[in-house]
């Protein structure tokens, strides 16, 4: 990503920004002196009169401040595990891929299983979050995660997004908040993408193992507005050893964003489209074999297509004598994937290659008013999205080309949320946050096997609280309680037959409550020091796991999670910035089974660290390394994953308008391994029932990107 574009007002301490008319802010906990832009959070809060607050309000919607982590949260947030992080945080970084941003979250893992293009692998708080369930991620009030998904329900693909024109980040772990429903249980976060730039940019990359893209965003002032324009190419062929990925990444923006008598309104279109191949995981007995090196490959021909396409729209301002928000959205998505995970165990004939397709258009809406009277102030909102599901299948194919059908369905799925949100202080030093959400589902699933169309209908109410202590100005204690959800896959809320055996299938539940309470706290010293410390608890009526053979997820077995955070953030001045947090989770099964207690893929440590500095003659460095610690693989705890420990190194140098810059990924050149399974499989020559082993994706090897930016 570029380094060298600067958001308005890079060189002061504090950057600061206009407001996306999307943005919806952290719920009633945002200072008026300090507001913080977030899209789908809580507004900044209100003066107590109206008169006061239409004034306030419409000088305060063209300029909000943006200081990321260097942001006092002490007297605002709702929990300890909540946090900012700012455009030169973002643009300091090195990454590997694009869902590589998600790992500001603290405690948050970002892997890979398969090819590039194919979203992320998440894991936090003891949760192996697949491709993002349980983790609610949204991008200027669009929702990313896809329900009722041709891969997995939750899909969180961030691919389509340019990191040069993120604004801001914003997380919050735990099912505390009340404008977040679906997929939250274990946390959510909203990137913000700017409405202009101050300068901008250009910026042309290569590196190894076919590595090379390009990269531009600029804004310019047009018909009393702004316009911001970004578009991404990228291509990269990868260090396997007998597949070039051939990856063919293209994204584009356009937003115009403009005031209006008492706010502002913006109109975005964004357009992505990736084509690839895929190193997926591979058996470790094939390597020991020496059939396949960690770099080789059992089926070559698997890969994807994808496409992703969305208008959204948006208003932020004085309404009702408060603060009103608004959006819509529409989003065309398309994916086809192809995935071997167990080679010859179901069909070895034409071989278990599956292709896997999901073509959908959602669209969606978001409004939510707040007021403040005196010391109590309050918010209530509405949202409502709808997914046209035109088709969602698993299909047996052999190199790509198509052998029989295992499911082929249409679905249509709608969701309908409302909620209400109380904040009240009680002098200076106690607050409390109470909230209640409703949500209402409709499932319509017309499946090409007769017996397993219908249709289903739920709802659930969600309720949080939150009490804050502040001993001094500096130091906040949290404690803080809620209940969420996340939806299952539809087509198990309908399903009387499996399609492979004949057999018949119980139905999932459509919706499934989770339980989460956490005390924390939070330390800030001077804008040179924050550090939080939480100690949290989850509970879960149904686990989401990971199918190897299927290469999907599905509904198990009830769960619960403790764990403990500790993060610090220091800041040296101008010059130095540095970050150290540790996450331990332990995770179990709640009921009795003879399987075993524990749950696959929960990682119980997480330590992630770095330190980035700028010295004289524009020089810059930033070091990043990111550990995690052995976890299960299956439910006995016999078979675990070993763990992995990665280093990623930038430095470069900064002219007037020239940058000059160098990524050394994995720069240990370790071969510990993005992700493992424990799952049957079957190579030529074992018996019909394969064989249980370890499958795994290795990091790639050490390679070094160049990259060359010029500021205009």
């Amino acid at each position: 990503m570029s380094h060298f574009l600067r958001p308005p007002g890079r060189h002061a301490r504090v950057a600061m920004r206009r407001v996306s008319c999307a943005a919806l802010m952290l719920p009633f906990h945002l200072a008026a002196a300090q507001n913080v832009a977030t899209d789908n959070a809580a507004a900044p809060l209100a003066p107590t009169t109206a008169a006061a607050a239409a004034n306030a309000n419409a000088a305060d919607l063209d300029r909000v401040v943006v200081v990321g982590r260097r942001l006092s949260l002490v007297g605002d947030a709702v929990s300890a595990s909540e946090g900012t992080i700012g455009p030169a945080e973002i643009e300091a970084r090195p990454l590997l891929r694009t869902g590589d941003l998600l790992e500001f979250v603290p405690g948050l893992v970002a892997t890979q299983h398969s090819g590039s293009g194919k979203a992320n692998q998440y894991f936090l708080r003891g949760f192996n979050l697949d491709h993002g369930t349980d983790f609610a991620t949204f991008v200027d009030g669009m929702p990313v995660n896809m329900r009722t998904h041709g891969h997995g329900h939750g899909w969180t693909d961030l691919n389509f997004v340019i990191p040069e024109a993120v604004a801001e980040i914003t997380y919050r772990k735990g099912p505390y908040y009340a404008d977040v429903g679906d997929f939250a249980s274990a946390g959510s976060a909203r990137f913000r993408i700017a409405d202009r730039v101050d300068d901008g940019n250009v910026e042309v990359g290569v590196g190894d193992d076919g590595y090379a893209r390009g990269v531009v965003v600029d804004s310019f002032d047009a018909a009393g507005g702004s316009v911001l324009y970004a578009a991404e190419l990228q291509r990269y062929d990868g260090p396997w050893d007998d597949i070039d990925e051939d990856v063919r990444k293209r994204s584009a923006l356009l937003r115009y964003s403009a005031p209006t008598a008492n706010g502002r309104w913006h109109i975005m279109g964004m357009a992505y489209r990736n084509r690839w191949n895929s190193a997926d995981q591979i058996p470790a007995r094939a390597v020991e074999q020496g059939l396949i090196s960690e770099f080789g490959s059992l089926d070559t021909t698997v890969g994807g297509d994808a496409s992703r396409e969305s208008i959204s729209a948006g208003w932020n301002g004085v309404a009702l004598s408060g603060r009103l928000q608004a959006h819509v959205y529409a989003v065309r998505s398309s994916l086809d994937l192809w995935s071997n995970f167990t080679y010859l165990l179901d069909d070895p004939d034409n071989g278990d290659q599956f292709q896997q397709v999901d073509d959908r258009t959602l669209y969606g809406f978001g409004a939510s008013q707040q007021w403040s009277r005196g010391a109590d102030r309050w918010r209530v909102g509405v949202e409502g999205r709808y997914d046209d599901i035109d088709r969602v299948a698993l299909l047996r194919t052999a190199g790509r080309q198509f052998v029989s059908a295992v499911r082929d369905d249409a679905v249509h799925e709608g969701s309908l949320g409302v909620f209400a949100a109380h904040e009240a202080h009680f002098g200076t030093r106690w607050r409390t946050y109470l909230g209640v959400r409703r949500d209402e589902y409709d499932f319509d699933v017309e499946s090409a096997l007769l017996l397993n169309s219908g249709d289903a209908r739920a709802g659930i109410t969600s309720y949080k609280a939150s009490v804050a202590f502040a001993p001094s100005a500096r130091t906040e204690w949290y404690a803080s309680g809620g209940t969420g959800f996340h939806s299952n896959d539809a087509r198990g809320t309908t399903i009387r037959v499996d399609p492979v055996t004949g057999e018949p299938a119980s139905r999932v539940d459509p919706l499934v409550e989770s339980i989460g309470a956490e005390l924390g706290a939070r330390l800030f010293s001077s804008q040179r020091f924050q550090a939080t410390v939480a100690l949290w608890a989850l509970r879960l009526d149904s686990e989401l796991v990971f199918v190897g053979d299927a290469g999907n997820t599905e509904a198990s077995r009830p769960s619960a999670r403790r764990g403990v955070e500790l993060g610090g953030h220091w800041f040296g001045g101008e010059r130095y910035t540095g970050h150290f947090e540790v996450s331990y989770s332990h995770a179990r099964f709640r009921d009795d089974d003879p399987a075993g207690p524990e749950v696959p893929g929960a990682i119980p440590l997480v330590i992630s660290a770095g330190i980035a500095g700028r010295y004289a003659h524009g020089w810059t460095a930033n070091a990043q390394l990111r550990h995690f610690g052995r976890y299960p693989l299956i439910e006995d705890g016999s078979v675990e994953s070993d763990g992995a420990t990665i280093v990623n190194l930038r430095v470069g140098r900064e002219w007037s308008r020239f940058g000059l810059f160098v990524d050394v990924l994995n720069a240990l050149d370790s071969r510990d391994h993005d992700v493992d399974y424990f799952y049957a499989s079957r190579l030529p020559g074992e018996s019909a029932s394969g064989v249980d082993d370890v499958h795994y994706h290795v990091f790639p090897r050490r390679s070094i990107r160049m990259s060359f930016a010029y500021r205009f």
